[in-house]
């Protein structure tokens, strides 16, 4: 007998690509035989069922519908296994990550996402070692209780808080980071869990949340942009979620006409969040004049959240508060899972 059932989800993405020996292309293999391609899984104490997505899923092509298809993959089968490994490719892994997190809070096991650079058949892939490790401890457990619990992405020896991660390069192994929290985990000889850095639960049980509203509209600053072509562009778009990708701490040029438009379209629909266009560090708001100028106008800085999970969490809580500013506010500066120190 097995001591633990996991239970494999295969979305799409480079690590379930095998090369035909006829044509040389790549197609999807069965991950049903997952054991004969990648044999060392019989030595882990699991047992492992798989499901595949028909037809598997590029990373580019990943919506909000695929997102509540994998929950509820996960969420049917909750009680059945003791932990969940999602194979996903790379690109949007961390937005996947994010949803997951908000959709499935309050976790008593370990929903684990990984993929590969190179495909599981090729000779140099790093997809056979995600696999196993990611396996290895979406399994474990201590005191017949699993060590994580929560949402984490395993790649390149290191397992991440899901919505703390970056995807950082296309073309090295160590493909993501998370710059503003430590890891859950480190694989070497042994797999070294860091506890201290564990997601702590609350008291309100395990719950499965879905729904995302994907209208959210992205400003991106440079120097020299445009400020008249936002604020039209602010103004045609059906977003009330405004996210202002700004520079260093949280500073953005200073400029009257687009203060005063934040501030006049504050006191509507319009949500305003600022979110650094550094991957490390904090948006801290009120450090220079810009930035506190931006406080005053009605702007809500994000503090360390990646830009990933400001977009994710903003689409979930507007689907769930679509005309409540003041309910969608206070749920955005909670932290749900994790997502922000």
């Amino acid at each position: 007998m097995k001591n633990s059932k996991v239970l494999l989800i295969y979305t799409g993405g480079t690590i379930g690509m095998k090369e035909e020996e006829i044509k040389k292309s790549l197609k999807p293999f069965n991950f049903n035989q997952i054991t004969e391609e990648v044999p060392e899984l019989n030595k882990i104490n699991c047992r492992i069922d798989a499901i595949s997505f028909d037809p598997p899923i590029d990373s580019s092509d990943i919506n909000i519908t695929v997102w509540e298809e994998i929950g509820d993959n996960i969420y049917k089968n909750y009680h059945k296994y003791d932990g969940f490994v999602v194979l996903h490719g790379t690109d949007t892994m961390s937005y996947t990550a994010c949803a997951l997190s908000f959709m499935f809070q309050n976790l008593d096991k370990p929903i684990i996402l990984t993929g590969s650079q190179l495909p599981i058949g090729q000779v140099r892939t790093d997809g056979k070692e995600n696999l196993i490790t990611s396996i290895e401890i979406a399994s474990a457990k201590k005191n017949n209780k699993s060590v994580i619990n929560e949402v984490a992405i395993y790649f390149e020896y290191q397992l991440f808080r899901g919505n703390r991660t970056t995807k950082v390069s296309s073309q090295h192994f160590d493909a993501f980071m998370s710059y503003n929290h430590p890891s859950l985990a480190e694989a070497g000889v042994n797999i070294r869990y860091n506890s201290n850095s564990f997601l702590k639960t609350n008291d309100q049980g395990f719950q499965y949340n879905f729904g995302f509203d994907p209208r959210i509209h992205v400003v991106f600053f440079y120097p020299g942009i445009l400020i008249k072509e936002i604020t039209q562009a602010i103004l045609s778009s059906s977003s009330n979620v405004i996210i202002l990708n700004s520079y260093g701490s949280g500073n953005l040029p200073i400029n009257e006409i687009l203060y005063s438009f934040i501030k006049e379209q504050s006191k509507g629909n319009k949500i305003f969040l600022n979110v650094s266009q550094c991957p490390s560090g904090s948006t801290e708001q009120n450090m220079y004049e810009n930035g506190d100028n931006l406080k005053k106008a009605g702007v809500i800085g994000v503090r360390d959240m990646t830009i990933e999970a400001v977009i994710v969490k903003s689409m979930f809580l507007i689907n769930k508060f679509p005309k409540d500013k003041i309910k969608f506010i206070e749920n955005f500066n909670f932290n749900i899972a994790g997502e922000v120190t």
